[in-house]
């Protein structure tokens, strides 16, 4: 017979199974016992100033680790801090758990102090939603980590009552077996294996289920065997190298970059469509094609249901099984034959020069060649995100960590902070507007605390920049966009860290250099002129 334990142990027992090693959030007298086992079971407590900065962090540590992010939050106020946090993963496809505290049932029917039915909240921004009974206490832990990463990941949330979480109860300890990874059969396997040897234009989107499917090398082999260019989504940056001929990097968020990649697409003869999840890209990705004209092969972790673009076959499968079993024998293919594919690439390395003396670019331009190769890079929204994701190189997957479904400000520092946790020995560093900056500097003290010496650029130009911009393009007269000049460098500095303001390359790259040897945080202040991205993005 199990030996009895603590429900919150048993709940905490299952996710170091699953590879959690970091939580992160702000305690409250309703978790105190969550956190207590937690951290007995070996995963590490991260105080954080805010719940959520803390989502991001933990999920800074998942893409890091591939184990579900851990979000803790008390009853009330704690769980509403978290919601945007917990929102965001939900649209970014991250597995998250999310743990928050309340009071016990029979307490609430008289007591009304923060009470508010978390999960009716949590409801609409999570996969599932389960509050945690003593003596199932094991189960639900179970279900909560296979509902969050299998199909297409997203967070679960699991609330505890207060007694509940300290009441004892024996393991239940089921687990289900991991469902085997399925690949297209029969006459539809067929039909699209004869599309592909009929084409001479092929074109392949790839989005984010390449990376939770592990399946990078077989979408290079698939690319390489019918020579398709790929295009991927922001997140999936990185699933082929972009050095690699074939690679035409981001789309879906930059006008620039889709006025050489929409036409490409638009003259391919077919279209395959690896793990793209349309809800990264913008309107202008919205029925790029019609199946009626063009041949459109889906491969996908879920069925289609956003109806941003249709196909003439669509796989609900494992992105990796699938191109291995529409991959070919032979030697790779001549297609293309204009030699549209290296004019396509010639023709966005232009559009984002790197050798201007001084601006956003330039700032991208350094530090990307100044920092390692395997460097972890996260970006917050606004107009640098849109730069930078064209501009930042990635040779693997998960070297650019962003908000790029929901787009939410102010999650650059966090994302970069818990990634840092995760994985100590790689560089990270992460690229903020100074108002996304300004809605999380406090955590900077929590980098200080850590002893992480994660590297923050702060792009300073006192404004809302992509929203001016936007305000101009509508002939609008500036309002609410713009705001005082913040000193940067000393915030970074008054919190323990290394604080510099510069305003040329090479302040930048002397300012790099000692971050890259320093044991604690620095903060670059990257002084840009307003409007600095116009025609740029």
């Amino acid at each position: 017979m199990p030996t009895p334990k603590r429900a919150a142990d048993l709940l905490a027992e299952r996710l170091y199974e699953a590879g959690c090693r970091h939580a992160f959030g702000m305690p409250g007298g309703e978790v105190l016992t969550l956190v207590d086992a937690l951290q007995a079971a070996g995963i590490e407590f991260v105080l954080c100033k805010h719940e959520n900065a803390a989502g991001f962090m933990a999920e800074g540590a998942h893409h890091m680790t591939g184990a579900p992010a851990i979000l803790v939050a008390t009853v009330g106020p704690g769980a509403m801090n978290g919601v945007n946090a917990v929102a965001n993963a939900h649209q970014e496809r991250v597995p998250m758990i999310v743990l928050t505290g309340c009071v016990d049932a029979d307490e609430a029917l008289t007591y009304t102090h923060q009470v508010l039915d978390h999960g009716c909240v949590f409801a609409e921004i999570t996969k599932a939603s389960f509050t945690l009974t003593a003596q199932g206490a094991d189960t639900v832990a179970d279900k909560a980590v296979g509902i969050a990463t299998e199909g297409r990941a997203g967070p679960v949330h699991i609330d505890v009552p207060i007694t509940v979480a300290d009441s004892m109860a024996a393991p239940k300890l089921r687990r289900r077996a991991t469902a085997s990874a399925t690949a297209p059969a029969g006459a539809d396997l067929a039909l699209a294996q004869s599309w592909l040897d009929a084409a001479e234009r092929p074109v392949i989107i790839a989005g984010l289920d390449v990376i939770y499917d592990e399946s990078h090398a077989a979408l290079l082999a698939f690319a390489q065997r019918y020579g398709a260019p790929v295009i991927t989504t922001y997140k999936a940056k990185g699933v082929i190298s972009e050095t690699h001929p074939l690679a035409l990097g981001g789309a879906g968020l930059s006008p620039l970059a889709d006025s050489h990649l929409v036409p490409l697409v638009r003259a391919a003869d077919l279209v395959i469509c690896v793990g793209y999840d349309p809800i990264e890209m913008r309107p202008g990705w919205r029925e790029l094609w019609s199946p009626d004209e063009v041949r459109v092969i889906d491969i996908t972790a879920a069925p289609n249901h956003h109806y941003m673009h249709q196909a003439g076959l669509s796989f609900i499968c494992d992105t990796g099984a699938a191109l291995q079993a529409l991959t070919g024998a032979g030697a790779a293919r001549d297609t293309w034959a204009g030699g549209e594919i290296a004019a396509c690439k010639a023709g966005l390395a232009a559009a984002f020069p790197r050798d201007e003396p001084w601006g956003p670019g330039a700032v991208v331009a350094a530090c990307r060649d100044m920092l390692p190769l395997d460097t972890v890079a996260t970006v917050d929204s606004g107009a640098h995100r849109i730069l930078l994701s064209q501009m930042w190189t990635c040779t693997a997957p998960r070297q650019l960590l962003q908000s790029s479904a929901l787009c939410t400000m102010g999650c650059a520092v966090p994302l970069a902070m818990g990634a840092k946790y995760a994985a100590p020995a790689r560089t990270v560093v992460s690229f903020s507007g100074d108002a996304g900056a300004l809605m999380v500097a406090g955590e900077w003290s929590t980098a200080k605390e850590h002893g992480l010496n994660t590297i923050f650029v702060v792009f300073v130009d006192q404004s809302l920049s992509l929203i001016e911009l936007k305000q101009r393009q509508r002939q609008m007269a500036n309002a609410g966009v713009d705001f005082m000049a913040h000193d940067f460098a000393a915030i970074g500095r008054a919190f323990g860290g290394l604080g510099f303001t510069v305003r040329s390359r090479g302040e930048l790259r002397d300012a790099l250099t000692a971050a890259r040897d320093a044991d604690t945080f620095t903060v670059i202040a990257a002084v840009i002129a307003q409007k600095a991205y116009d025609g740029r993005i």
